[in-house]
């Protein structure tokens, strides 16, 4: 006979997340795998007058007018190029579908609970609210992103922020 414990762990209490990971720069990211609605090829883009530069335009995906976020300008991790590997995230963030710009799409990653250590504090120079951990898979380290609490913050600027 299983323990209240047992049970709970086997009602998805203690199963791994599991997390989309992708490249900018030298660094690996991930983000909840729940949010990627699917992941495309750059595609030229209409630029949108006095966005910020990290904006990169809006496309239109089957009807739906979709921002791009170039995370590449927004993280500052070099000179963006946009070429026929440029990969495209596109997700579902409170409601809303927003593209964001990457070097690279890696893998799939599902990562228990003891696999991820606390975002250190950065004080007040840097905003690292949307950092939700660091996730550690064999020897490579991930930044985990809440990918809602960026694309709402403040300085992004993406979603309405009433939703």
């Amino acid at each position: 006979m299983q323990t209240g414990r047992n049970s709970s762990d086997r009602n998805g209490t203690n199963a791994p997340s599991e997390y989309l990971t992708f490249t900018l720069g030298n660094e690996e990211y991930g983000i909840d795998i729940l949010k990627v609605q699917e992941i495309r090829g750059y595609d030229p883009v209409t630029h949108i007058a006095n966005a910020p530069e990290f904006i990169k335009g809006v496309i239109n995906l089957r009807g739906v007018i979709v921002p791009i976020v170039d995370m590449r300008i927004k993280f500052k991790v070099g000179e963006p190029t946009y070429h026929e590997f440029t990969v495209v995230i596109i997700m579902n963030v409170l409601g809303r579908i927003i593209g964001m710009v990457v070097d690279g799409v890696s893998d799939v990653v599902a990562l228990k609970a003891e696999q991820i250590k606390p975002a250190p504090e950065m004080g007040a120079a840097l905003n690292t609210d949307y950092i939700t951990g660091l996730g550690t898979v064999d020897d490579q380290m991930l930044i985990l992103v809440d990918i809602e609490k960026l694309m709402s913050s403040e300085e992004m600027q993406v979603m309405d922020q009433s939703i």
